[in-house]
């Protein structure tokens, strides 16, 4: 359901357990502050946006609302999440999805590949995203030239300090916006997981800290002028023309996938000097992703060997690490191109 907190009401803020001091200053008089997080299930979108509202609400002054909108609630799945923020003497009276907005968080880099991720965002908007250094995806060409852009690798912080990617995009996202307190977010992250999740707490610190300090801007990546155009439905006939939603459409039925967005950030690796092809990985593995070559002139049961994964198929979900009893699947955070270099095909005939 839709989080709506009107920021006027004294007993809603004290009942939240915050003092609610003087209102920031938005940019825009004349109409709402919105955010947008795009995401898949798993790296804390919603949560992030929740967190968001909140602390602008019970620490800011202002009035807020959130609301996500997801598919099956599975790790994979696309999730956006919605920000939307006023003055205190501005009612919020919509729940309708961010089309406009001022910032854009993508949470997993593969997400860039579609138009619809960063459809609508102002020319003198913002868009923040999660990759290594050095990468600058294609996608980023069709936004406006006078956007501020901004690379994080969150993931890999993420998993240096035991956190989460929403903990270090939100640390981000302090710094991108001016009218953002960054020791309110923090505390406001401390919050919402120090009393049921302490031992994360610390990490969470730590990412946060890092996302503000450790983001990169990148000049000139946009390309195009005004506005990003926004993807809307025809009033009439929408049934027929809006974009697909809550759903990946390369969903594993081929061989010619790219199932790059279903994964969180990682892929499991095999070290074949330490794999002793006992076939736990396989037995555990929902994809059949697990390639095996007969070798010729062996005898049973040497003749099978496991050579590697079909990442074409893979969806990320580590099982193989969790089963394998000699360390021999790893997980390695997935780069740019580290899928394709290491892909070994189920069907090399199909594979030319």
């Amino acid at each position: 359901k839709p989080l709506v907190i009107d920021a006027g009401s004294n007993s809603r803020a004290a009942k939240g357990g915050a003092i609610v001091g003087n209102a920031v200053s938005l940019p825009y008089k004349d109409r709402f502050f919105e955010l947008r997080f795009e995401s898949i299930g798993g790296l804390g979108a919603h949560v992030g946006g929740q967190l968001l509202a909140k602390a602008a609400v019970l620490r800011m002054g202002l009035n807020g609302a959130h609301f996500s909108s997801y598919g099956s609630e599975k790790k994979g799945s696309p999730v956006k999440s919605f920000i939307r923020l006023g003055p205190p003497g501005k009612l919020i009276r919509t729940s309708a999805p961010v089309e406009t907005p001022d910032v854009v968080v993508v949470f997993h880099r593969a997400l860039l590949a579609d138009p619809a991720t960063t459809a609508g965002l102002r020319a003198g908007g913002t868009l923040i995203f999660t990759g290594p250094p050095d990468e600058v995806p294609d996608g980023l060409a069709r936004l406006p030239r006078t956007a501020k852009i901004i690379r994080i690798d969150a993931q890999r912080i993420a998993a240096e300090e035991n956190s989460r990617p929403n903990a270090v995009l939100i640390g981000t996202l302090a710094q991108a916006v001016p009218f953002f307190d960054g020791d309110i977010l923090l505390h406001a992250l401390n919050d919402q997981f120090s009393h049921k999740h302490p031992d994360v707490a610390a990490g969470n610190a730590a990412a946060f800290c890092r996302g503000m300090a450790e983001f990169e801007l990148l000049p000139g990546a946009g390309q195009a002028d005004g506005d990003v155009p926004v993807i809307r439905s025809d009033p009439l006939w929408g049934y027929e023309t809006a974009p697909p939603g809550g759903i990946i459409l390369n969903a594993g039925s081929t061989a010619w996938n790219d199932l790059s967005t279903s994964r969180t950030g990682w892929l499991p690796v095999l070290d074949a000097d330490k794999c002793i092809h006992c076939g736990m990985c396989d037995m555990v593995c929902p994809d059949l992703c697990l390639v095996w070559h007969a070798e010729d002139n062996q005898p049973v049961p040497a003749a099978t060997k496991l050579v590697g994964v079909d990442y074409r198929y893979c969806k990320g979900c580590l099982r193989c690490i969790e089963t394998c009893p000699t360390s021999a699947m790893t997980r390695e955070p997935e780069t740019p191109g580290l899928a394709a270099q290491l892909n070994k095909p189920l069907f090399p005939q199909l594979v030319s």
